[in-house]
């Protein structure tokens, strides 16, 4: 059907199955000895009975020669009889030439299929010689094998994708088409099977929480299978666990009445049980469980080795992969050097952890455990030379025996150690160059090497990142100390402390150490010293412990590009920065920037969260920012990186706008910049950079909410408005137009609080406050009108046409939409003129006016076409999809808003997505498609989950509700209608008074 995706991995009806590749297919090369045996035929009965060679569709003749065909693939190799075969064919009452047709079909087979296939035997016929994977339904079987042994092993997420390939192997009704008692019977169980593979896949999704994504598909399942009992029950299980917990009751409700029915049968067992779960909301019913994890083995005792710390805590699967490590190093026939690297900040505990997997290894090294602090973190790091001479003397050798020179000692060291089974553990080192000599030689030794420094340069090592702890980690290790009556008291703000310390186990420790000694504290008062920033460091001090004398060490041993470089980047708010916003930020070339960050990751001060990505921890950063204050000079620098990062930010976004919308003049009105930004060769390359850089871009653009920067911060917010429509980042995008707002206002321009108030009425149209978005419009006009500003001039009465249209105030969206489409023209805004006629057609279809609403909408449509356009040439679409929808023409308005939905997905646009679903589930309810409506309804609620607003929400649901019925699914469409009800009440909508009447019919108009 027009319109409709294909599911992943469904075939076109005339291509052939997916196979192995050679074998499967029976390719052949030629070789030195002539050329090799045809290529064997691949056949598919999970849809029409058809045949191929290669790529070539082989003739399968008559309905009647297709059915000895499928009779003969699904015995799987076996022989059927000529009583069998026309048995299967014609039942009780074949033809009286019946066993002469079938020799006619029979070697019309054998000559299509080619010689060896189709075999005569004891007066029957057989297929023989497949190669593995030239029937869809043995692939099939096998993938449904692999995901069930897949699911008893637990990997649910490997299940889950055999058996979507399992199902892709369908194409449409097995043995199409294919007549015969025997067919029949076969689709029948074939039917079954595929019904129950989907089930047992729609059961893993639910297991590894993917509900709100189910909720669609099952929706349309039972539809279709009305009477089948356990899509009913997973349906139910979906919607409960998304939140729809009256639905899910109604589910059961419909089900029960319908069997009542239909078979004058009650719900089975399992159906019952599960509503009575839902009715008491049984908390192990709201979510998959998760794994058990396994409880590690006790520590072992120490011997040469420091003192593990009784209240170690965590870092489980580290724990597990370096003692395997040491576990077969210290076996028969271990490596000649088992080396593990440990690298991490100052503070994240990599002493911690390799003296306690040392301990836990102990009795595997009977021999010994040495340990040496390197001391490479301070200014004077330990000369291998001496530490050789101390582990000598520790291995026995006497002072009068040790050599002089490091090689002789290094020498020595691994000759004593030849036949022995000892650990090493070298902690503190600086670098690989100081470990070198200090490790063994033989087999049966191992060596656990710590170090700020990641050392990669250090062959066959083990090398292991040590980060942050887990919060539930860090929570435990703090109860520890505190003590559990404490902390359980003061749960909330113990997760705060955790926090604060950015999970750093020195930090927590500290912190916990701290509060211990102060009895008269509570947890609270602990929190509260930390939520301060510029303090937190200080802070966090006990004793000798202190977090900032940990990072002073490091920073110490930079270079002095090095150390600017690590002031300046802890200066951006971001979560992380990219290579190319570094290098603005530093002012830098950015080859010389990437050598200078990569080498900052090799010191641990700096993390590489991804290829060309880079972020500090917490802590790391405060005391990054705190070296900025103290000694970057002269202190303007700090301002200068911070506008140089904004100018790049603000360029990019620009570049990105002007790709989007070609033709839009806005990006002619923003601030201008003295740092350049990136450029991009198309749509998508962009997209992907405004996406991947959200939380970066919107950081920026509250730290630079003030002074000399607040009109390009504002500007930025408006050229990345996208990221207000995408859905994932719409909070942070209406934080930040707020943050910008208020700063607007006590700054006291007018031109910057009008551009300030348009991105925020963006946010309340995409939020579906309508109200507060046609006020924040009009205080935007007026302010703009003011300060002879030309943008928020045409787009602030775009917006203001844009509420009142959806306030149903139609007349005045016209006088507004109107003054746009002359302002935009006044600016030569095309773009701008294309999405003001598609607003005033929307007006006009809601005020009845069709004929004039579709010639505007094409119109714009064809403005936006004319400009290329992509994005909003959908919103276009959209627009004239609506009109089409409103003169009756539903099926060209269904390939309308079908082509703007592929395009809001292609870009990411969320809202948009979802109410281009909600407008196709109108078209096909109008249409009589009531199955089709609910499963593009339940897409729309998908879509618009954290997005959109209770007003859209609602008018989705009201469709939802209206499909349902019509479906007769009585129970579950009045729970959507009293949702929607509640929710227009709420917001004081007339379509409440629509609802109602849904809900009862006699209600008066």
């Amino acid at each position: 059907m027009d319109g409709v995706p294909r599911p992943p991995g469904q075939r076109r009806s005339d291509s052939p199955p997916d196979s192995a590749p050679d074998i499967a297919t029976g390719s052949a090369t030629e070789s030195p000895a002539g050329p090799a045996a045809p290529l064997a035929p691949r056949f598919g009965v999970l849809g029409p009975v058809r045949a191929w060679r290669g790529a070539e569709p082989l003739p399968t003749g008559s309905p009647q020669q297709r059915a000895v065909l499928a009779a003969l693939l699904l015995r799987e190799g076996r022989t059927a009889t000529a009583a069998e075969l026309i048995d299967a064919l014609w039942g009780e009452e074949p033809p009286p030439r019946a066993l002469a047709a079938l020799r006619t079909y029979a070697s019309r087979l054998r000559k299509a299929l080619g010689p060896g296939v189709l075999v005569t035997e004891s007066g029957g016929y057989a297929v023989r010689g497949l190669p593995d994977g030239a029937l869809d339904l043995s692939v099939a079987q096998d993938l449904a094998g692999a995901a069930e042994k897949a699911r008893g092993a637990g990997d649910l997420g490997r299940a889950r994708e055999l058996l979507r390939e399992a199902l892709a192997r369908w194409d449409g009704e097995a043995l199409a088409g294919v007549p015969g008692p025997y067919a029949q019977g076969q689709r029948t169980r074939l039917e079954e099977w595929r019904l129950h593979l989907l089930e047992t896949r729609l059961d893993l999704d639910l297991e590894q929480g993917c509900h709100a994504e189910a909720v669609s598909e099952l929706t349309a399942l039972t539809a279709a299978h009305p009477l089948r009992e356990r899509l009913r029950e997973l349906l139910m299980l979906a919607l409960y666990r998304g939140g729809r917990q009256a639905e899910a009751l109604a589910v059961y409700a419909d089900t029960r009445r319908l069997l009542g029915e239909e078979l004058g049968v009650d719900p089975r067992p399992a159906l019952q049980e599960l509503q009575r779960r839902v009715l008491r909301a049984d908390p192990e019913l709201a979510e998959p469980s998760g794994p058990v994890e396994r409880t590690a083995p006790a520590p072992v005792r120490p011997a040469q080795l420091p003192p593990t710390v009784p209240d170690f805590t965590g870092r489980a699967a580290l724990v597990r992969e370096l003692s395997d490590v040491l576990a077969a190093a210290s076996g028969e026939g271990g490596p000649v050097m088992a080396l593990s690297a440990v690298a991490g900040i100052g503070g994240v505990g990599k002493t911690t952890l390799a003296v306690h997997v040392a301990h836990r290894a102990r009795a595997a090294f009977p021999d010994g455990q040495l340990h040496v602090d390197l001391q490479g973190a301070g200014s004077r790091p330990a000369d291998p030379e001496t530490v050789l001479g101390s582990l000598l003397r520790a291995l026995g050798t006497a002072d009068s025996a040790i050599p002089d020179s490091l090689q002789d000692r290094a020498a020595l060291y691994r000759s004593l150690l030849d036949g022995r089974r000892v650990l090493v553990l070298l902690d503190n080192a600086r670098d690989a160059a100081q470990v070198r000599p200090l490790l063994p030689g033989t087999a049966g030794c191992a060596t656990l090497v710590t170090s700020r420094t990641r050392m990669v340069d250090l062959a066959g090592a083990h090398l292991v990142d040590l980060d942050v702890m887990a919060p539930d980690e860090a929570l435990a290790l703090f109860t520890r100390i505190v003590g559990e009556e404490r902390v359980a008291a003061e749960r909330e703000a113990a997760l705060d402390v955790a926090a604060a310390c950015g999970f750093l186990p020195l930090a927590i420790r500290i912190a916990a150490s701290r509060l211990a000694a102060r009895r008269t504290w509570t947890v609270s008062v602990l929190a509260a010293k930390l939520a301060d920033e510029r303090r937190r460091l200080d802070e966090l001090r006990a004793g000798d412990l202190a977090v900032k004398a940990t990072f002073e060490l490091g920073y110490g041993q930079l270079e002095p590009a090095q150390a600017r470089a690590f002031r300046l980047l802890g200066l951006p708010d971001g979560p992380d920065i990219s290579l190319a916003a570094a290098a603005a930020v530093l002012d830098l070339p950015v080859p010389e920037t990437e050598d200078l960050l990569e080498s900052l990751v090799d010191t641990s001060l700096l993390e590489s969260a991804a290829p060309g990505r880079y972020r500090y921890h917490d802590l790391v950063r405060l005391y990054a920012r705190a070296c900025a204050e103290r000694d970057e000079q002269p202190p303007g620098e700090r301002e200068s990186a911070l506008s140089r990062l904004l100018d790049f930010c603000l360029a990019t976004a620009a570049g990105v706008y002007a790709v989007e919308r070609p033709g839009d003049r806005l990006v002619d009105h923003l601030a201008p910049t003295a740092y350049p930004g990136l450029v991009f060769a198309d749509r998508h390359a962009a997209q992907d950079w405004l996406y991947a850089e959200a939380h970066v871009l919107l950081a920026c653009v509250q730290q630079s909410a003030r002074g000399a920067t607040l009109a390009r911060a504002v500007d930025l917010l408006w050229a990345a408005k996208d990221l207000a429509e995408s859905g994932a980042n719409a909070r942070q995008y209406e934080v930040a137009a707020r943050a910008l707002r208020d700063a607007a206002e006590r700054a006291g321009d007018p031109g910057v609080l009008s551009r300030a108030l348009t991105t925020l009425t963006n946010v309340h149209l995409v939020a579906g406050r309508f109200q507060e978005a046609d006020e924040q419009a009009r205080l935007a006009l007026e302010l703009a009108a003011s300060a002879a500003d030309p943008a928020p001039l045409c787009w602030a009465a775009n917006d203001r046409g844009i509420s009142a249209i959806y306030q149903g105030r139609n007349a005045e969206a016209e006088v507004y939409l109107r003054q746009a489409i002359e302002n935009f023209r006044q600016d030569q805004n095309l773009a701008g003129e294309a999405s003001a006629l598609c607003n005033l057609s929307r007006s006009h279809l809601a005020m009845g006016r069709t004929t004039s609403a579709v010639e505007l909408a094409r119109q714009g449509t064809a403005l936006y076409d004319r400009l290329g356009h992509t994005l909003r040439g959908a919103n276009g679409r959209y627009a004239l999809g609506l009109a089409l929808t409103g003169q009756g023409r539903l099926d060209a308005a269904v390939e309308r808003l079908t082509e703007a939905l592929e395009v809001f997905r292609d870009s990411r646009q969320r809202l948009w997505e979802g109410m281009t679903l909600f407008r196709l589930a109108e078209a096909r309810l109008a249409g009589g498609d009531a199955g089709g409506a609910a499963a593009l309804a339940e897409q729309a609620l998908a879509a618009l989950r954290e997005i959109g607003g209770e007003w859209r929400r609602a008018n989705v649901l009201t469709v939802l509700g209206r499909a349902l019925e019509a479906l007769g699914q009585n129970g579950r469409a009045r729970a959507c209608w009293q949702e929607a009800l509640t929710a227009f009440e709420r917001l004081g909508s007339p379509e409440a008074a629509d609802v109602r009447r849904l809900l009862d019919p006699s209600v008066a108009a």
